[in-house]
């Protein structure tokens, strides 16, 4: 059996949650295409500890650890089952490798690890364990801990980094608009490297590429990219989503490692479920089906009509 590919999603703000624009939707064709993993293991920089610490509970809670955002995103909920089971061997694996790590009981998943999950798998019915981001992490301490979790992708588990392709929140909160040109440069910059599956340039992206200390004033939204490029059995090949950049800062581009994907096609479709009927939708398949396009994920019309459905409230 074929190793699990990692992820590297930009989660971009909390309202990517009500908002998913094309790079939910692009997210959503990857959780179809990728079909259902037996868990995810996901680290987001919106857990950072001393040492690693692992949520080991049966039913981590929603954490909106987030403020003055609208009132709509704090009942958003994603009941997700986690995996006590899978965290002792999260813990196990680390320690093989001489990585110390504590399980923690009581931890839910912040939005860095719901928000994306819930456009990668909104019936949220894969379990899910959360990593922590230690607070001492550097790139090559990141690119460390991807490849300690690297193993777990061949037991059928997605190990996903979340954080930021940029992340300016000063620019962000002055409520930029028109695309910064620095952001579009570093995405490009980045994404040129991870296509070359070039480790030691990726690893010192903060200190050579370009308008690197403006895009990460902080490191922390970075890292989690380095640990999804460390835990891939294999650097290339690499999918692209980009999902373009939000709120003129935030560059929402994603990286799938080590598989090759064409999701575009049926991101197109699904972003259009919000205002598309099925049957309109259906067409639309059965068009790019009869010009050799016919998505993988949809043998048959049935079964169109019903992941259209279920997708139509999240998209």
């Amino acid at each position: 059996m074929s190793p699990m590919p990692s992820v590297f999603v930009s989660h971009g703000a909390p309202t990517f949650a009500l908002e998913p624009g094309l790079a939910g939707a692009q997210l959503r064709a990857l959780g179809i295409s990728l079909g259902k993993p037996r868990a995810v293991v996901v680290v987001s920089p919106h857990w950072m500890t001393h040492g690693i610490e692992i949520t080991s509970t049966d039913r981590p809670e929603t954490v909106h650890d987030f403020g003055g955002f609208p009132r709509a995103l704090y009942s958003l909920q994603y009941p997700t089952p986690g995996s006590p089971d899978l965290a002792v061997h999260i813990q196990q694996v680390l320690a093989s490798q001489g990585i110390p790590a504590r399980l923690d009981a009581r931890r839910g998943l912040d939005h860095g690890a719901w928000v994306p999950l819930m456009h990668l798998f909104p019936k949220a019915d894969v379990p899910v364990v959360q990593v922590s981001l230690p607070f001492d992490t550097d790139p090559a301490k990141a690119l460390a801990l991807g490849r300690a979790l690297g193993p777990l992708t061949q037991s059928e588990v997605l190990i996903v980094g979340s954080g930021s392709l940029t992340h300016n929140l000063y620019e962000f909160r002055m409520g930029e608009v028109l695309e910064a040109h620095y952001a579009k440069e570093f995405s490009e910059w980045v994404r040129q490297a991870v296509l070359e599956g070039d480790m030691a340039r990726l690893e010192q992206t903060l200190e050579i590429a370009p308008h690197a200390t403006r895009a990460h004033p902080t490191t922390e939204h970075f890292l989690p990219l380095l640990v999804a490029a460390g835990a891939s059995s294999i650097p290339t090949p690499v999918t692209v989503l980009n999902g373009g950049i939000q709120h003129g800062v935030l560059a929402m581009e994603s990286y799938v490692f080590g598989c090759a994907l064409n999701v575009d096609a049926q991101a197109s479709i699904l972003r259009k479920a919000s205002t598309g009927s099925s049957e309109q939708l259906l067409e639309q398949l059965a068009f790019r089906a009869f010009q050799g396009h016919e998505p993988q994920w949809l043998p048959s019309s049935s079964r169109a009509i019903e992941t259209l459905t279920a997708l139509k409230p999240t998209l």
